[in-house]
């Protein structure tokens, strides 16, 4: 298995490297980062590795720079002393989460999850064929994310699609959640828009979903099923279309 570290701190990088070791004799360390400025210079110039281990807090920047500047197909799993990043971790190829000081118990499940998960990276290419179809095509499904798995959902059992901490999430009609490795621009150009609506910048919701709406100074306020415990607006410049669209 072909190892990356990105960390800064060199005693953590060098606790990590001889824990991996010790728990796989098969672990190659390609390479030991210190920088989202050496990260991203070294992967422009190798071919990716099996996985990374990826400390968030690095020297010059948040570690997600690294993936906002190259497009990643590799797994990784982040390690820091903060826990307030988790959500946001699943937009950038997580497959897992560890806190520091990391417990060798976590790291062999980690390790684990990588073999059980040897085709999680088949993800992007599913991801393309299924979700990225042409506007012409409209989808008729789309790969979602539970824990660990992947499922093959309906657009017609999705309620709306949601996106909170720059995550995007889609929520079906009986309440189950299920994270979406697209953005909402992306899902609305797919998605036919007889059955979805993108009702503003966080939400499109399929007409089913909508459970009864009401004028509200010019705005339509919508309330949705299943219930999100919070206010979903159209806007005044929507509002017209929205009407139109529910008049089918």
């Amino acid at each position: 298995m072909n190892v990356i570290i990105i960390e800064d701190e060199l005693l953590a990088q060098a606790k990590l490297e001889t824990m991996l070791i010790a728990l796989n004799n098969n672990i190659h360390i390609l390479a030991k980062l210190v920088s989202v400025k050496a990260s991203v210079a070294w992967l422009d110039k190798n071919p990716p590795p099996d996985v990374a281990f990826v400390d968030i807090q690095l020297s010059d920047d948040h570690s997600f720079e690294i993936f906002k500047q190259r497009n990643v197909q590799f797994p990784v799993i982040f390690t820091t002393a903060f826990d307030m990043y988790l959500l946001e971790s699943f937009e950038y190829n997580a497959i897992d989460y560890l806190l520091k000081p990391i417990q060798e118990e976590k790291l062999r499940r980690a390790l684990e999850k990588i073999k059980t998960l040897e085709k999680h990276f088949i993800w992007s290419n599913l991801s393309k064929l299924i979700n990225n179809e042409s506007s012409a095509e409209k989808k008729t499904r789309i790969i979602a994310k539970k824990g660990t798995e992947f499922i093959a959902l309906d657009t017609n059992e999705i309620a709306y699609f949601y996106t909170t901490h720059k995550v995007v999430f889609a929520r079906d009609f009986s309440g189950k959640q299920f994270i979406v490795d697209q953005n909402l621009g992306e899902l609305e150009a797919t998605l036919d828009k007889k059955t979805f609506f993108r009702i503003n910048r966080k939400f499109i919701a399929h007409h089913k979903a909508i459970e009864r709406f009401k004028s509200d100074n010019g705005k339509i306020l919508i309330v949705l099923k299943p219930e999100i415990k919070e206010d979903v607006y159209v806007s005044k410049e929507t509002a017209p279309e929205f009407r139109n669209w529910m008049k089918g």
